[in-house]
């Protein structure tokens, strides 16, 4: 989106502001413009996907001393009606509170009982997805196509050193941004 702003005001102390925001009979001069471009999407998101709850049970603190993370735990985001005339590949960027001590994971949100570990994404043949890094273009077929991810647990180093993970449940939040190259 752009703005152009046609003027440029200069006001020095309070009444100069004051009179430029009391125009007199309620009119003011236009002085401000958007300008922007409407796009279309190559796909649309399934219903269901664009809110995705994956359910990361089993993990023990005893696992993550040992291996240092879980397992991945796939996830799929379905991508519908693809028309490859508007875009031939896509790019993800998941965004989110990013854990201080393992960069690119999540946090686990604020109120969560576990702490001393941090969520992960990744592709299916463990290529991480950091946070705010745009993902590797992936090729679009005309119709419906698929997205395939895994999450996974991941212990701060810090933690896993001290053995002071603490259990207990936990939720971590991202939002993802799909975007057609």
């Amino acid at each position: 989106m752009q703005f152009n702003i046609n003027r440029t005001w200069l006001c020095t102390g309070l009444p100069a502001l004051l009179t430029m925001l009391v125009v007199p009979n309620g009119y003011a001069v236009d002085n401000l413009q958007f300008r922007g471009t409407l796009v279309q999407g190559a796909c649309s998101i399934r219903p269901g996907d664009e809110q995705v709850e994956l359910k990361l049970r089993g993990v023990t603190s005893k696992f993550l001393y040992r291996y240092t993370r879980s397992e991945g735990k796939p996830f799929s985001l379905h991508l519908e009606n693809c028309d490859t005339n508007i875009g031939d590949s896509v790019t993800i960027t998941f965004s989110g509170f990013e854990n201080p001590e393992l960069p690119g994971l999540l946090a686990v949100d604020a109120g969560s009982g576990a702490s001393g570990i941090g969520v992960g994404i990744e592709t299916l043949q463990g290529r991480p997805l950091p946070l705010e890094v745009v993902s590797d273009e992936q090729a679009l077929a005309m119709g419906d196509n698929v997205i395939e991810l895994q999450a996974y647990v991941k212990g701060e180093p810090q933690a896993i050193q001290n053995q002071s993970i603490v259990a207990g449940g936990f939720s971590a939040s991202s939002t993802f941004t799909l975007d057609y190259p």
